[in-house]
């Protein structure tokens, strides 16, 4: 449980901050968490997609395919960063893409959500919401997925690694402490 005095703080974010990272990576739960506690709005670009189109993900890659729906990804982040600071969840591949990279430098921070292939792998392997992973050997491509995308994912402004067994609020508090870090980012007030 939380300390009262821990409850009480309250921060000025600064800048958008864009979670990126694989799926499953926790970018929605715990970016949900930390808008909370920093009292900014929370987005989704899988979700603003979703409304936009009125189809799911899954449904968009099926119907138009993976670079349509990256166009529409690309459109999407620049809108929502446009919106002012805020804690925004991308896509697992929305930081492979050179011009979202750049627009989230533009507008805010990148901030990687770095998780090992297993626990990924806990996480999703329920799910059948996953496009990418619907192949024969999901696990399989899951680590392939991942051993791509690591290298664009390192080229985030931050990184903060995951931590087995470690709740959504106990990464939001590690994450506030990371940004904490850069006042020009968020501040306590």
């Amino acid at each position: 449980m939380r300390r009262m005095s821990e409850r009480k703080k309250r921060y000025r974010l600064h800048k958008a901050v864009a979670l990126v990272g694989m799926m499953g990576s926790g970018k929605t739960a715990v970016g949900r968490a930390l808008a909370q506690r920093l009292g900014v709005a929370f987005r989704d670009s899988d979700i603003a997609i979703e409304e936009a189109a009125q189809l799911s993900i899954a449904e968009i890659f099926a119907r138009d395919g993976e670079p349509f729906f990256r166009d529409r990804e690309a459109e999407v982040i620049v809108r929502l960063l446009n919106q002012g600071p805020a804690i925004l969840s991308t896509g697992g591949g929305a930081f492979l893409a050179q011009r979202n990279r750049d627009s989230i430098a533009r507008a805010g921070v990148s901030l990687w959500l770095d998780a090992p292939v297993e626990i990924l792998w806990d996480r999703v392997r329920h799910r059948d919401t996953r496009p990418l992973l619907r192949t024969n050997d999901p696990r399989g491509t899951l680590a392939q997925l991942l051993d791509a995308r690591v290298p664009h994912y390192q080229q985030a402004q931050l990184r903060l690694p995951a931590m087995a067994g470690q709740s959504v609020d106990q990464t939001a508090d590690r994450a506030i402490a990371l940004l904490l870090q850069y006042p020009d980012l968020l501040e306590e007030i």
